[in-house]
């Protein structure tokens, strides 16, 4: 960002020393031998993925996790040279860069080694490959003892596959009835158990179970959204062992001020309508940067306070009602902290219907990241 020059006031501010608390936090929450595995998937969830991948590997984690294999080739051509895992499907023809890249892939049937073994009889590397279980997520994953003993049997005879962990994905982990998820644990360790040799990492914890189920944490867990934070739902959140510190910030700047009198009409469709002599601002960001047009009425906060936007979000700005006239220029936080003041992705979500999760990929990439807490560089 440094080399970069950028007029636009709407930015992204992500705080990496938050992602090196958060990691160090649920470090001295775990057993000592259970390792991290940092989810960057979806550009980091919006925080920016090599920053993240960089900062979290100095802070001492295991692996990095992405969904797609096209995350994993640009962390490793940014120079991320720590262990990275697919945790999404790869075609075959990914196999050979990823065993040249040391990228490790998940792999759910023996037919797609097959495959990969058919096609790759050169390869110059092993293939590390993590096991996929599906103990009711109904994504991806092998369902039974048969399919297990059938993959491990063909790695075992293979010269290009080696397996380095197995694992499964929890479905309700951040709900209140643990019944769904204690059944999925007991079948992934049933089946875990009768592989002959137990793979390097077995692993089976989200961010909601690692927090809420550390009996469950097993040799690792991923952590995802609460790296950046933010808890896996309300439920969790309020029961959560720790302090997490959230990591990103959306600002902007107020960049048109007037006073319009009673019975004027702000934006597409007139559907604000002044109703006494009222300031109005405007800000430039909308619907192109991830302020979704549902949120028309989502406060932001100027100068400490609770202003509301009034009036259709248009793609690029959108308009608030000020409290009094305010300079152009005055700084505007839509998410994030002012003063005594905060504004959350939880928030956001509540007024949508939906979850953080959402909120947190949603922030396009027209709005820049600029990034604090920089390893080795001052404040």
């Amino acid at each position: 960002m440094e080399n970069s020059v950028f007029y636009q006031p709407t930015k992204a501010i992500v705080n990496l020393e938050a992602i090196r608390t958060n990691i160090n936090s649920l470090r001295n929450y775990l057993a000592l031998e259970t390792k991290i595995i940092a989810v960057v998937k979806a550009d980091g969830y919006g925080n920016g993925e090599v920053e993240v991948a960089r900062t979290a590997l100095e802070a001492g984690v295991e692996m990095i996790s992405v969904a797609t294999p096209d995350e994993a080739v640009r962390l490793r051509r940014a120079g991320i040279s720590g262990d990275i895992l697919v945790m999404g499907p790869s075609p075959i023809s990914f196999a050979k860069e990823a065993a040249a890249s040391g990228i490790t892939i998940a792999v759910s049937n023996v037919e797609w080694l097959q495959n990969v073994e058919d096609a790759c009889k050169d390869l110059q590397k092993q293939l590390k490959i993590h096991v996929k279980i599906d103990t009711g997520m109904g994504r991806i994953g092998l369902r039974d003892e048969e399919a297990l003993q059938s993959l491990v049997t063909f790695v075992n005879k293979s010269k290009h596959v080696v397996i380095d962990g197995v694992f499964t994905h929890f479905a309700c982990a951040d709900e209140e009835n643990s019944q769904r998820t204690e059944e999925q644990f007991a079948l992934f360790m049933k089946l875990v158990d009768t592989m002959p040799e137990k793979p390097r990492l077995v692993h089976a914890a989200n961010s909601a179970a690692a927090l809420l189920y550390p009996d469950f944490a097993l040799d690792a867990v991923r952590f995802g959204i609460a790296l950046y934070g933010i808890a896996p739902s309300e439920y969790v959140g309020g029961r959560i062992p720790l302090r997490l510190e959230r990591s990103f910030s959306l600002v902007s700047e107020l960049t048109y001020v007037k006073r319009l009198s009673s019975g004027n009409r702000i934006s597409y469709g007139g559907t604000y309508e002044t109703t006494e002599e009222e300031w109005i601002g405007t800000i430039p960001i909308g619907y192109a940067d991830g302020l979704r047009r549902s949120l028309r009425g989502q406060e932001v906060l100027i100068a400490g306070e609770r202003i509301p936007i009034v009036g259709t979000i248009c793609m690029d700005q959108c308009m608030v009602r000020l409290p009094r006239e305010m300079p152009i220029g005055e700084n505007v936080t839509l998410i994030g902290r002012q003063g005594d003041e905060e504004i959350t992705m939880e928030e956001w979500a509540t007024r949508l219907g939906t979850i953080p999760y959402e909120i947190a990929v949603s922030i396009s990439k027209r709005v820049p990241r600029f990034f604090k807490g920089i390893s080795g560089q001052p404040e």
